[in-house]
């Protein structure tokens, strides 16, 4: 009943936030005692939550438990298939602020905007050339060492 009715009697000592549920407090106070106590057995990587590791356990196993049902193409995160989800709807609810285009993923759509702005963010080291993309960067140190980022000699 206490979900909802919104009440949030557990109060943090540490900062302002309350929750419904005293489990939920207990894993939000150890963000402030930086306890984690659920580790991985692959390389021995910390987490405040359980829900945490279990997502994180996926990438040393390879699971992708969420599936597309148009395409059977498998994600590692649920977030990821709910963007994917969007390209077999065709809609594409990011729209440019310069132009009449639109994107059905936000990352795509700040890609773009640098047509407009003009915005480099991706610096060469070397030389100091800036790039709008990060894979025109990489290619481009090839020029200065003969190899790809993170090739080996």
């Amino acid at each position: 009943m206490i979900l909802h009715t919104e009440v949030k009697p557990y109060s943090c000592n540490h900062c302002q936030m309350s929750f419904s549920q005293p489990g939920d407090l207990n894993s939000h106070t150890r963000i402030h005692t930086g306890e984690k106590p659920f580790s991985c057995n692959y390389c021995q990587k910390c987490f405040f939550k359980e829900s945490y590791l279990k997502r994180h356990i996926a990438i040393h196993t390879r699971e992708k438990p969420f599936c597309c049902n148009n395409c059977q193409k498998c994600f590692l995160y649920k977030s990821s298939l709910k963007t994917h989800m969007i390209l077999h709807t065709g809609v594409k609810p990011y729209s440019c602020n310069y132009c009449q285009r639109s994107f059905s993923q936000p990352g795509v759509l700040k890609r773009h905007t640098r047509i407009h702005t003009g915005e480099k963010p991706y610096t060469c080291s070397y030389c100091q050339k800036s790039f709008s993309r990060l894979n025109s960067l990489n290619k481009h140190i090839v020029i200065h060492i003969g190899k790809k980022p993170g090739e080996k000699v």
